[in-house]
């Protein structure tokens, strides 16, 4: 018998009784939720844009798009100038990706994308520039109340996304956009 499953079979003789998840209750900090969103965002070198609707984004959108940069948009009813491509790794020369977000987190600035919203698993994390549309009705106060509205189904995929990509573990120095987006951009529609 190998270790490996000398390993599997004295774990499959283990008998542990079966115990209740523990009782999480921490009170939600509901006292300006929004102000506490643009702070912790910042804190995670985010953006916070407010915009009464869609159009002040296309407008953003039709900026960038000025400065020759591609723009894939996976908000209905805003455009781009690149299509989704077939194939992922046709999307490393993206320069903006804007895509929609289910939910924003108060505590921690993050909000909760889908697969479905991006189109591709990969696109929050390759295009050099990310920005999400979340409605302002969705923002939560912490972790423990969003959970309660996100439901993944088996084999779906969620993320959730607070701020550009960043690592502080090269030379302990804090490097932004080593792993992903160089910049984040939420658009919280009013």
């Amino acid at each position: 018998m190998s270790s490996r499953d000398a390993i599997f079979a004295a774990l499959d003789k283990c008998n542990l009784p079966d115990a209740p998840m523990p009782s999480i209750t921490i009170e939600p900090n509901n006292e300006d939720l929004m102000g506490q969103y643009e702070a912790n965002l910042a804190k995670v070198g985010g953006t916070l844009v407010r915009v009464k609707d869609l159009s002040e984004v296309q407008a953003q959108l039709d900026k960038a798009m000025a400065d020759n940069q591609k723009v894939i948009c996976r908000v209905e009813g805003l455009t781009g100038n690149r299509e989704l491509d077939a194939d992922p790794h046709d999307l490393h020369d993206l320069d903006l990706a804007l895509i929609d977000a289910e939910a924003a987190v108060a505590e921690n600035g993050a909000v909760f994308v889908r697969e479905t919203a991006s189109g591709h698993r990969v696109l929050p994390y390759i295009t050099e520039n990310l920005a999400v549309v979340v409605k302002a009705d969705t923002l939560v106060a912490n972790m423990h109340e969003v959970v309660k509205r996100v439901k993944l189904e088996s084999g779906q995929h969620g993320a959730f996304i607070a701020g550009p990509s960043k690592t502080a573990d090269i030379e302990q120095a804090l490097v932004i956009g080593a792993h992903g987006a160089c910049s984040m951009t939420v658009y919280m529609l009013d």
